[in-house]
């Protein structure tokens, strides 16, 4: 049985060699704890002779003292040690760059949108949208599209019921329009479109597309070529030149389908943009809209087109696929 100096003498030695508070907490209870082994000392005097037990009393009390005031001296330094070392892992180094802030922007499609708007509003024509689900008499029969006409297989798109569907195409405001606004007037929307289509690099269920038309007194195709060639010019410089080719389209009549070509874009091939033409006359007989006093002209394209030819995107999937790799590379103006 040790006696109160020996417990003294290696309690000291074993909180001097502790490395942490921690180690040093375990060093105190087992020498300090209520099971301490100093403090257990005080279990032998009523073993002793009753005149020996007020100095031994004394020197368990004074080894306790002494241990207690060591280990509270050291808790001190190595607290201090252990603060600094925290410190020391936490330190931000002051002259290193901050990180970058990671700065949203808008969708390259909706710049191409936003700068639709800026050209055709630019050039007069009134910005209007038009619901996405459609009734099937504005995406169809007011286009001039004959019950069961090899037209709509075109357009195979997602029926709600026999009434309502998914518009294929922003063409679908023409009627609306017709039907609240009497000419002469210039319009155009820019929205998403659907189709029941096998989905591949340029090939898509859902797309968005830019509708524009004009109805005046004696508007003709060099009115739209015209038109089409300064919208051009805006969206992709002023080097570019617009060709028409007969086309088929059941809402114009006669239809074109009209491409650029351009130095900066595939060496100056051709291109094909999109459909246009002049309004049919059955549609704006439809609508009570004399067509002896007035005629129009109508274009669409494909929203998603333009970013492509002046980027050189080979996969429209990766529009809407929202990898910031590739969003990431367009800068806030696009296509200029």
């Amino acid at each position: 049985m040790e006696t109160p100096e020996q417990l003294q003498t290696i309690a000291l030695q074993e909180a001097s060699e502790a490395t942490s508070t921690a180690s040093l907490r375990e060093v105190e209870l087992k020498y300090l704890g209520k099971n301490g082994s100093i403090l257990g000392l005080m279990k032998q005097l009523g073993s002793l002779a009753k005149e020996d037990r007020p100095a031994f009393g004394q020197k368990v009390n004074t080894a306790k003292a002494t241990v207690e005031a060591f280990i509270t001296e050291r808790a001190s330094q190595l607290k201090s040690v252990e603060q600094m070392a925290q410190f020391e892992s936490e330190r931000i180094d002051v002259t290193m760059p901050g990180d970058p802030i990671r700065m949203g922007r808008e969708h390259i499609l909706q710049q191409t949108t936003n700068k639709i708007k800026r050209v055709l509003g630019g050039m007069g024509f009134q910005y209007l949208e038009s619901p996405e689900l459609e009734l099937f008499q504005y995406n169809f029969d007011a286009l001039n599209y004959p019950p069961d006409h090899p037209a709509m297989d075109d357009q195979d798109t997602f029926y709600i019921d026999d009434n309502y569907l998914l518009r294929t195409q922003c063409t679908a405001l023409q009627g609306r329009v017709y039907e609240t606004t009497n000419p002469p007037l210039r319009c155009f929307t820019v929205g998403r479109t659907f189709r029941n289509e096998a989905v591949d690099r340029t090939h898509g269920h859902t797309f968005h597309q830019v509708d524009c038309f004009m109805i005046d007194e004696k508007v003709s195709m060099a009115h739209l070529k015209g038109t089409l060639g300064i919208f051009a010019r805006a969206m992709f410089g002023d080097e570019v030149k617009i060709r028409f080719r007969p086309d088929f389209f059941p809402f114009v009549e006669p239809g074109v389908d009209y491409a650029i070509s351009t130095p900066k874009l595939f060496n100056g091939r051709w291109v094909e943009l999109g459909g246009a033409g002049l309004i049919h006359p059955n549609i704006l007989e439809r609508y009570g809209i004399d067509t002896e006093k007035y005629s129009g002209f109508a274009f669409g394209l494909g929203v998603e087109r333009i970013p492509m030819m002046a980027y050189g995107v080979d996969d429209l999937r990766q529009f809407l696929e929202n990898d910031l790799r590739f969003l990431s590379q367009f800068e806030f103006e696009p296509i200029r």
